[in-house]
């Protein structure tokens, strides 16, 4: 890949990691269409390690809330809502690397799982509707989130941010607290998901390490801009345009799918 090609695949890593229309399924449609040679997976896992370091910067005001007061109660019974959600992906995870799960290699499983998310964020945000929501994780709730973030992992396009957001809010909470819980969740699932890969390769000389570092770095600038942006946003928006915008970008690409075909 061509630096800029490198800076264009962290930039749409950065934007789409945690807005709810999958990182994962716009990287794999923009290899597809940059008639990109298939990206290694890890290259594709690693950088989004980036995004982890911006989730860090801009919960810095919780997560050092959190590591003065990790003594207390309230907040080692949050910690502990996000090892057991962590754990259950984690797990669940490998068990399905184990049983042969791999990244598709046409955009057809993308368009539908974009498709239908957004479909989905529409029924929810109808079903919701304006209610306040619950300030606090139940626990639940956690495991819920846990086990939705392995429906992300099954299918490309899905969005792990957008399905953890989405079960929070049918669970009754709030905007802010399934965003925050999902964010947050994130991080350790992101960097065990890198780390792992990591460990996998790391001996590889043919993976692309000056690519994946410099991927990394330009997500990670992006994904906090996004991240700072999105918190503001859902304090007086809906994920509704979000949702118009996976059905629309999933319909393009059927459509675009079926007119090949048919060429």
């Amino acid at each position: 890949m061509s630096t800029w090609t490198v800076i264009l695949l962290g930039i749409i890593e950065g934007v789409t990691e945690f807005l709810p229309i999958s990182s994962t399924g716009h990287l794999l449609l923009a290899e597809q269409w940059l008639n990109l040679s298939k990206t290694s997976e890890m290259f594709n896992v690693v950088i989004q390690s980036g995004a982890v370091l911006a989730v860090i910067l801009a919960f810095a005001a919780r997560v050092g809330q959190m590591a003065r007061d990790w003594r207390t109660a309230p907040v080692q019974d949050y910690l502990a809502k996000l090892a057991v959600a962590f754990v259950i992906t984690g797990v669940g995870g490998l068990l399905l690397k184990k049983l042969g799960l791999k990244m598709p290699d046409t955009a057809a499983p993308v368009a539908w799982a974009t498709l239908v998310g957004g479909i989905v964020i529409l029924a929810t945000e109808r079903f919701v509707g304006r209610r306040s929501g619950a300030g606090s994780v139940a626990w639940p709730t956690a495991i819920a989130i846990g086990c939705s973030q392995l429906l992300a992992v099954s299918f490309p396009g899905t969005s792990r941010s957008g399905v953890t957001i989405i079960v929070g809010l049918l669970l009754g909470l709030s905007r802010s607290t399934a965003a925050e819980f999902s964010f947050l969740l994130g991080v350790p699932t992101l960097l065990a998901a890198s780390a792992y890969e990591l460990l996998k390769h790391h001996s590889d000389p043919h993976e692309p390490w000056s690519q994946i570092a410099l991927g990394t770095a330009v997500a990670a600038i992006t994904a906090f801009v996004v991240v700072r942006w999105l918190l503001r946003f859902i304090q007086t928006h809906t994920f509704l345009l979000f949702g118009y915008y996976r059905i629309a970008l999933g319909g393009i690409i059927l459509a675009f799918l079926v007119l090949k075909g048919a060429t």
